[in-house]
């Protein structure tokens, strides 16, 4: 059981020199975006004395607004303090459900870029269950996660079925299964069945009580049963891809498709199975996301989430643990900004910079290799050609 959350040093060591590297040229823009320190840049030890402690106010204030206020807790007592880390949870929830369909989709040598609308149609049938019905809470929702894992695993199977039979490229066809997915909620949203009584703006009626997921910490946070369901489904991927047949095959053929066929394996079958699977990851989090959090639907339910776990997966290496520490630490650069403006006057736009060069940085491990003069043995192989890991 221990093999679940032991990564080799190499996949470690490449996403921490990022993180790192990443957040060393965040604080230089910061530095640069200030025109009151840029000011005294004829005096050298006043501008990086005054720069120093923008950098240090800058991440303290990420630091706050994701993981622990003072502030908070000598006001409201310690454990009002972890306000900022509950919410750190709730935004991860969502991600590392998402980022599992695209690193799993990895494994099997494919590109899922649908996990955007994926996401929405799980969101679609967890809204419908959850208002339209009444039952006992834990059949509720149960039933409620069912539909969006049945919605989200048939619009991503459709993917693997069109890839297997036509051989449509999966990026393009989930591409533009996204823009569908968009419109389609919009239009449903206008609908009778779905437009809230006496609204005229999309939005859906919201779901039962009975549906949604029960609060963990109290009705004042709203840390919920859903990051529960992302812990089990991080460790269930990786049982599939390390314990299971069907998880040889997936990574087999990501490995090497045309060896994997001449062992018998069904490419079209992994295909599709493969991309069914990722869908229906994809629709969970859309789901969870809407019962756990938001409660009704709206055209903007999945805001960037299916794409923010495209770059929750490269981060992770495609690794179930990796994606779920990836969701947490992106989780955490996106509640925290929102404290950043407040607090220091720095725009949070700095934070979507640092989750770029994190991307960048992973990308690119010959760069990261080379300023940190990494030994050859430690270089992180490319994501194509270490597709049989986990």
């Amino acid at each position: 059981m221990s093999k679940i959350f032991r990564l080799p040093s190499a996949q470690v060591l490449l996403p921490l020199l990022a993180f790192v590297f990443a957040f060393f040229i965040g604080g230089i823009l910061i530095v640069f975006a200030d025109p009151e320190i840029m000011g005294r840049i004829g005096d050298p030890l006043g501008f990086l004395s005054a720069a120093a402690v923008k950098i240090g106010n800058s991440y303290l204030a990420i630091f706050q607004g994701s993981i622990f206020d003072i502030n908070l807790a000598r006001e409201s007592g310690l454990i009002n303090g972890f306000y900022p880390f509950s919410e750190t949870l709730v935004t991860a929830t969502p991600l590392v459900l998402s980022g599992l369909a695209v690193a799993l989709a990895f494994k099997s040598g494919l590109f899922n870029i649908g996990a955007q609308g994926q996401f929405i149609f799980g969101a679609i049938g967890a809204s419908y269950v959850g208002f339209t019905f009444e039952l006992y809470p834990l059949f509720h929702i149960s039933l409620a996660l069912l539909a969006g894992i049945i919605l989200g695993g048939l619009y991503g199977g459709l993917v693997g079925f069109l890839k297997a039979r036509t051989g449509a490229h999966e990026v393009i066809v989930t591409i533009m299964l996204n823009y569908i997915a968009a419109l389609f909620v919009l239009w449903l949203l206008k609908t009778k069945t779905f437009l809230r009584p006496e609204r005229i703006d999309p939005i859906a009626p919201e779901v039962n009580e009975s549906a949604k997921l029960p609060r963990l910490l109290g009705d004042d946070l709203r840390f919920h049963f859903g990051f529960v369901i992302a812990i089990l489904l991080t460790i269930f991927v990786w049982w599939i891809l390390n314990k299971s047949t069907i998880g040889f095959k997936f990574r087999a053929v990501g490995a090497n498709s045309k060896a994997a066929k001449t062992a018998g394996i069904s490419i079209p079958y992994v295909t599709t199975a493969t991309m069914f699977i990722c869908g229906g990851l994809a629709g969970l989090g859309g789901a969870v996301h809407l019962i756990g959090t938001e409660y009704s639907l709206t055209d903007g339910i999945a805001g960037s989430i299916g794409f923010d776990a495209i770059t929750v997966a490269l981060l992770g290496q495609a690794t179930p643990l990796g994606t779920f520490l990836g969701a947490l630490l992106f989780a955490a650069l996106q509640t925290g900004g929102r404290q950043l403006l407040s607090s220091t006057g720095t725009s949070s736009d700095i934070v979507l910079v640092i989750q770029a060069l994190i991307v960048l940085f992973i990308a690119a491990p010959a760069l990261v290799k080379k300023i940190f003069r990494i030994r050859k043995s430690l270089e992180t192989k490319s994501m194509t050609a270490k597709g049989w890991n986990s």
